[in-house]
This record gives structure tokens, sequence and C-alpha cells, in this order.
């Protein structure tokens, strides 16, 4: 073989190994979501755990923390945490009780809960409770952030508020003042981070896509547990090389509904013909979709008053116009609603959101969680036929 074809095949070899090992990463850290944390312990550096988007990262990244976000197990018992929230909750907060109970998440230094839903809410004042009258319960110190999003100049005092509040917990649970440059690098890693996210996501949108939902998904995923800067590189390596990548198919979807903190449905959905090229919810698209830019208590306060609208928290013409805006910039084809059991609000969203888009649309509703029913599954895979040859 000759001397340049030789150093041509290892170029695009090296290019290959790059993205594909960046994405194997990735996904090792979406599924494994405390290997990161116990490396990070193991140096002697504070690890805290929040729940819900609206918990400002950018704090625990200053306060020298890693920030992991908690996630259920779907299809592991709730015993424990139904036993102190109830059946009637949404099984997302019970499973993370009960896995909080159960010391999951290992020894955390700290737990900050966003008031983003009821579910979460409750979650705060069990843990709360549990820490005050079964001091024997094993639960870090618990703080509760609560980011209103209406757009009023009042409303975005109230929140910085509590941004300044959280900032002096977190000064208090680690023992380390979070100077005004900390607060400045942080915001500008995780502003990269969500950059790079963005980036990232458009690979499932391009024809052929360079990635499915589900990995899409698992990657996002996967920046909620690393450091950021660990993140932002597996980022940086895995875009650079994406024509490397396999090709992804499938009828393309829009996906609305209840929030998914695993890949099973997305899994299960694309292994039915459908591919995900969007969503919705907090743990996809709407997660990284704006920044803070100004690097002060302020532009938190704005970033995470602004940020949305989630179905819990939006009114039902916002959530409509902004899932039909979001189908259209992703080149869907169809839109689907996924409802798990007992987390109603996306229900009341889905009529206005089908006539918004005007697009094919299936809802599947009061599914379990991180699972869809035969029948779903078969109604959801239903829209391939609806739209024929299009790719």
């Amino acid at each position: 073989m000759p001397a340049a074809t030789t150093a041509t095949s290892a170029r695009t070899a090296s290019r290959e190994s790059t993205a594909s090992s960046a994405l194997a990463q990735l996904t090792a850290h979406a599924a494994d979501r405390m290997a990161a944390a116990g490396e990070w312990r193991a140096e002697g550096r504070p690890v805290i755990g929040y729940v819900g988007a609206d918990v400002p990262v950018e704090l625990l990244t200053a306060a020298g923390a890693l920030p992991v976000r908690l996630a259920g197990s779907p299809g592991a018992g709730t015993a424990t945490g139904d036993r102190y929230l109830g059946h009637g909750v949404d099984p997302a907060a019970r499973s993370v009780l009960t896995r909080l109970l159960d010391g999951d998440y290992g020894d955390l230094d700290g737990l900050v809960v966003s008031r983003d839903c009821e579910a979460s809410a409750r979650l705060f004042y069990a843990v709360r409770e549990l820490r005050r009258v079964e001091p024997a319960v094993r639960l870090p110190p618990a703080h509760l952030v609560d980011v209103l999003h209406l757009p009023h100049r009042s409303t975005t005092r109230y929140v910085r508020a509590k941004v300044a509040q959280m900032r002096a917990t977190l000064e208090t649970w680690t023992g380390r003042t979070i100077a005004d440059a900390d607060l400045a690098a942080a915001v500008e890693a995780h502003d990269r981070l969500r950059q790079l996210l963005g980036e990232v996501a458009e690979l499932r949108r391009e024809r052929p896509a360079r990635l499915t939902g589900t990995a899409v998904l698992a990657i996002v995923a996967a920046t909620t547990t690393l450091p950021v800067r660990r993140s932002i590189e597996l980022l940086e390596r895995l875009h650079a090389h994406p024509d490397t990548l396999p090709e992804a198919d499938g009828a393309r979807v829009f996906l609305t509904g209840s929030g998914h903190d695993t890949t099973d449905v997305y899994a299960a959905l694309e292994d039915a013909g459908l591919l995900v090229v969007g969503e919705d919810h907090d743990w996809g698209d709407l997660l990284f979709h704006r920044r803070v830019r100004e690097p002060t208590e302020l532009g938190l306060a704005e970033r995470y008053q602004y940020n949305g609208p989630s179905a819990p928290r939006a009114s039902i013409r916002r959530r409509a116009a902004h899932t039909a805006d979001a189908a259209r910039a992703c080149r869907a084809d169809a839109l689907l609603s996924y409802v798990r059991d007992h987390d109603d609000g996306p229900l009341w969203d889905f009529p206005a959101q089908r006539a918004a888009a005007d697009l094919p649309a299936v809802l599947v509703d009061r599914q379990p969680y991180g699972s869809l029913t035969a029948e779903a599954l078969a109604s959801a895979a239903g829209l391939t036929n609806q739209l024929g040859g299009i790719r």
C-alpha cells in the first residue's frame, strides 16, 4: 500500500476512534450515573445531588462541588419511597426518594431540590422531615430553590433572592466562599456546555441523522453527572468528527409530554421505527437551549426564570407555541406525546399542541414509569404508516 494511502487510512481510523470513543464514554456515564461522583469524592471533593432543571448548577460548580442530577430507576421497587410519599405521587419522585433512602447515590454532601413541580416539592419536604423526625436515617441536608417563571421584574427580584440564599447555603455546606470570579468561570463553562449540547442535538436532525434520539438523551444525561469541563472535552471530541458516526433512520417525530430520566422509552420508540429528532422536556432540548451570558446572580436569576416552558409551570398557550416552533425547527414530520401515570399536566397541553403543530399526532397517556404498554407502542409505531415514505 502506498505511504500516502496508509497515512490517510490511519487518519480516518483515528477520527472514527475519537468520535466513537467519546460517545461510548458518555453513554457509559449515562448508564452508571455515580461513577464520576466516586472519582470526585476520592479526591476529597464534595458531591451534591440535585433534583429538577430549575437548580442553578453553576453555583454548585462555583462552590467546588460536583453537581449530580438525581434520576429514578424505572423497574426497581419504590416501596420505601411509597411509604412516605404515597402511591398518588409521580413515580419518578417516589423512585428518587427510594434510592436516597437505600443509599444508591452514596454519601452526598447536600441535596438541592427545585420546586419545578408538585412531586419535587413533596420530595423535598419528605427529606427534610425525615431528617428531623428520624435522624437515624442517613439523608443529606436539603435545600429548596423556588424559581418562578412569571415575566415580571418582581419575579426576577424574588428569584435573585433565592439564588443568593442557595449561594449562602452552599458556602455553609462546603466551607468555601463562592467568589464572583468562581461564579463567572462556572457560568462560562456551563454556557459552553449548553452550546455544545445544542450542536450535538443537531446531529439527529440531519438527513441522514448521525445520532439517534436515544443517543442524544444519553449524552445529555451523562453531562448531568460529569464535571462540566470533562463533559466539554468529550462533546468537543464527539462533535469534531460527526461524519464518522453511523447513520440513523426512522420516521421523524417530535416528542412532548413527560420527562425521561432514562433512555428506555426512547429506545423502544426507535426500535419500532421512529427517530426522535427533538423534545420539549427538561432532560432534553429544554435543558440547554437558554444561556446565562451575564455571570452574576441577576444573570442566573433571569436565565432560570425565563427557561422553559415546562409542562408543570407554563400555560397551555405558551407550551403549544413552543412545541410547534421547536417541532418545525427540528424538521419533524409527526408529534408524539408520551404521558406517564400520575403526571397529568401534559394531558392538558396536548390538544393545543396538536392544533398548533399541525402534524400527524398521537397521544399515549397513563403509561408506566419508564416504559410503554404494548398498545401504546403499537399506536406510536403507527405513525410510521401515516408518514409513508417520509424520512
